[in-house]
């Protein structure tokens, strides 16, 4: 009963993650549409730019090799002839304990992404969907290696990164250490978080929206 209620509380909060994403991604990203300052005080009417093309979205799943294997999908916006579009970001999402990729494409993460012009990529973790387990991970190094793995052979640069509980055992330590190489880093209810101090999680500079939950892991938390 416990584990049925703790994996529906960690599902609305995922729900939850997805209306976010959905509406602060344009914020994290950088860059603004407003007509800036001096155009206003010039008395120059600031053009509109054009409306952006119609957006279709491509989904793919594929098996990353090494040891241990990963799989993952993905969602890419594409335009009307089935040409990529260059995307705005990109978004790597983890998974929690009773969870796999496959929950991101059935709420319509993956989608809703892809069709405001983001990447979207969810990854099996070892053990969980469609990747097996390995005993190559059992360390935070060894994990730390596999989202670096992960990232550097699907060309990820400077992505926001979505954590939600048990995944804080492979996000947490990669944030410690390659924290530039995030653009942005949404926990939810992660664990692994009392194995670090304040002090380390303040010395980090990445712009973070947290979301609390059950997990008695969670009661550290980074700045925004």
């Amino acid at each position: 009963m416990n584990f049925l209620r703790n994996r529906l509380v960690v599902l609305g909060l995922v729900l939850l993650a997805t209306v976010l994403l959905y509406l602060l991604l344009p914020s994290i990203r950088q860059g603004s549409m407003e007509p800036s300052l001096d155009v206003q005080r010039m008395g120059l009417v600031a053009v509109s730019p054009p409306p952006p093309p119609a957006i279709n979205v491509s989904v793919r799943t594929g098996q990353l090799p090494g040891d241990p294997p990963l799989f993952f999908r993905e969602a890419l916006p594409v335009d009307g002839s089935g040409r990529q579009i260059l995307p705005r970001l990109q978004v790597v999402l983890l998974h929690g304990q009773a969870f796999s990729s496959k929950t991101w494409e059935e709420l319509g993460t993956l989608a809703l992404l892809a069709t405001n012009g983001y990447q979207a990529l969810a990854v099996d973790l070892p053990g969980f969907g469609n990747s097996p387990d390995s005993d190559a991970v059992k360390t935070d190094q060894h994990r730390v290696d596999l989202l670096g793995r992960f990232m550097e052979a699907l060309g990820v640069r400077t992505a926001v990164l979505l954590s939600p509980s048990m995944s804080g055992h492979y996000s947490i330590p990669f944030l410690m250490k390659h924290s530039a190489q995030l653009h942005g880093f949404i926990p939810i209810a992660p664990v692994g978080t009392r194995s670090y101090t304040p002090q380390q999680y303040q010395s980090i500079q990445v712009r973070a929206v947290i979301l609390g939950g059950w997990d008695s892991g969670s009661s550290v938390k980074m700045s925004p």
